[in-house]
Order: structure tokens, then sequence, then C-alpha cells
């Protein structure tokens, strides 16, 4: 089946940031809404970080939207990938990152050492990200599931950019990703390749089942993906407490992240019923990949695909809305 990328998921997935420490640029398409009276402790304005997987931007586009159009606040939504965003809770360029996958050196370093930062609870999410081979490739080999048994067939994954080994596809590179020490510790011969980008995996991964190409990837769940391409993913040796303390000496799998929210130390003082809504949104992963799907292959905008998901889940959401 065909599915067509958005050119603004393209955009957002490819879109440069600078190098630590750089202010945040805001994005044309922040959306605002006339502030109320009071209702923010300094302007009225909610500053969301949107991280370039269309998953994030999912979550991020419901509560802006309930934010500007339940409680009134202005909201901006500043384009910038997963570590640099950290670094705008001490600058206050980013008030709120919807959707943490972990990170354990920056929750130490900004929230226990720095205190610019707070967990605000789960959102819901069940975060997994492990390795995958088109469903195609499990029936015709069906051992490639082992790793143990992926150097047999690196030539299958051979590219022009792999070097003669077997190519790993990763994504953007700002993802959270072991695979660099994996390959190395679990003496696989392959080489990671970056894709650059979410949407450079989606294509490739559509372009694996339509075509009948070989292709060992980095992916994650939720993601509406799952839906639409038949994947299976590729077992690693499992995760245990500890495995992945020392990043290059993983050889395990990745673990199941309940994925939460990190928003900063002065918009959790401050922030009033916005800060109360970010910290009472809670979805599941089927309420995430329906709006990201939207977004993605049904032609409509963030804003569009959240108000579609606000209408059909109100008791949901009014659960959300502080009293």
């Amino acid at each position: 089946m065909k599915i067509r990328l958005l050119a603004g998921l393209l955009a957002l997935g490819l879109a440069a940031v600078g190098c630590g420490g750089a202010k945040v640029e805001t994005s044309p398409s922040s959306s605002a809404a006339p502030a109320a009276s009071g209702s923010s402790a300094a302007t009225g304005t909610v500053k969301i970080a949107i991280n370039p997987w269309v998953g994030y931007e999912a979550s991020a586009n419901v509560v802006a939207y309930l934010l500007k159009n339940e409680l009134h606040y202005n909201v901006e939504m500043p384009e910038i990938k997963e570590q640099l965003a950290w670094e705008g809770f001490e600058t206050g360029d980013v008030d709120v990152i919807i959707e943490n996958w972990g990170h354990p050196d920056l929750k130490k370093k900004f929230i226990e050492e720095k205190k610019v930062a707070v967990e605000a609870g789960s959102t819901g999410n069940k975060g997994i990200i492990g390795w995958y081979v088109p469903k195609w490739m499990a029936d015709k080999y069906p051992d490639i599931t082992d790793y143990k048994n992926l150097n047999k067939y690196a030539s299958l994954f051979k590219t022009s950019e792999s070097g003669g080994k077997g190519q790993l596809l990763d994504g953007d590179p700002s993802y959270v990703t072991n695979d660099e020490a994996l390959v190395k510790n679990l003496k696989l011969n392959y080489k990671v390749v970056t894709g650059g980008s979410e949407a450079a995996l989606l294509k490739s991964a559509t372009q694996a089942q339509e075509q009948q190409k070989a292709l060992l990837f980095y992916f994650w769940t939720p993601h509406w993906l799952f839906d639409k391409v038949d994947l299976v993913r590729v077992n690693l040796p499992a995760w245990t407490e500890g495995c992945d303390a020392d990043p290059k000496k993983v050889a395990c799998d990745y673990p199941e992240m309940d994925l939460d929210k990190i928003v900063s130390k002065k918009f959790a003082d401050t922030g009033g019923k916005a800060y109360e809504l970010v910290k009472n949104f809670s979805w599941t992963n089927e309420d995430q990949n329906a709006v990201a799907n939207d977004m993605t292959n049904n032609g409509l905008t963030g804003e569009q695909a959240a108000k579609k998901w606000i209408e059909a889940n109100t008791a949901k959401w009014q659960a959300w809305i502080p009293k």
C-alpha cells in the first residue's frame, strides 16, 4: 500500500538544529490564541518543544489545542531536537517536553543538579525501541529474527553506504540509540547508517514491503506504521536492570519505557491551569497512533487531527481539564 508522507513531516525530520547551547527558533507554524487575563503567571504563553517524530507531534498538538481552546493560553511550538530541548528549560525557551524517552543522564543534569526541570507524570504511552525486518523476510528466513543469525544474512542487507557490511538503518541522529555499541559488542558484521529522519525510515519500511527489499532498521512503538506495514522484531539479548548503564558496553535489547512528561521548574511553579493540564494529560498508544496517522496519511494538519480526536473523545480529555 502506498503511504503518502506529508512534506511537513519530512521538513520536521530534516530540520537542522544547532550545537548545544544554541537558542531555539520558534517555528513559523506555531499557533496561538488570545490569552485569558491572568491565565498564566507571566505572559499567558506555553512553549511546547516539538521533537522530530510524528507521535510526539500528535501529543503536543492535542495538548496545545486544549490549552488554546479550553484554557485560552497562547501556545508556541518550537521545532527542536531531544537533547537541545532540555537546555531550553534553563534558557526559558521551553516549558514542556510532552514525550520523554528515558534520558536518565539529562534528568540527572537538569532535574537533580541544575534543578531547572521537573517530572510531570506519565503520558500513558509505552515506548519500545527495537530492530525490525519486514515480515516477508521473517517468513522466508525464519531464523533471521534471532540476532545470533544476523551475520549469516549480512550480505542481504549490503548497500552502497554500508561499506561491504550489512546495513542497520537508523533515523534522525538525535534519536535515543545504542545501535553502534550493540553492533560492536554483539560482534555483528553490520554498519549503522543514519537515514536522517523519521520520514526516511517510513519510506524505507514501506518500500521494503512493497518491493520485497531487504531491510534491517531501528524503529519504535507507539507508531501508526505497524497498522500499515507488517514488521517483525529481531530478538536481541534480553534487557535486564543495569545492562545498558554504560553506553559503550551495551549488549542488550532496549527496555520498555513508560514515557513521561518533563517541564521547566518555573512552569511547574507558576504555570497554573496550563501546568495542571499538562500534568493530567495521559492517553494510550492507540490514541496517539490515530492522531499521528491522520497527520501523516490523511492530509490533516496537527491542529485538525487534534480537533478530530478531541471531538471523538470528550470524556477522556475532560478529565484532564483542571477543575
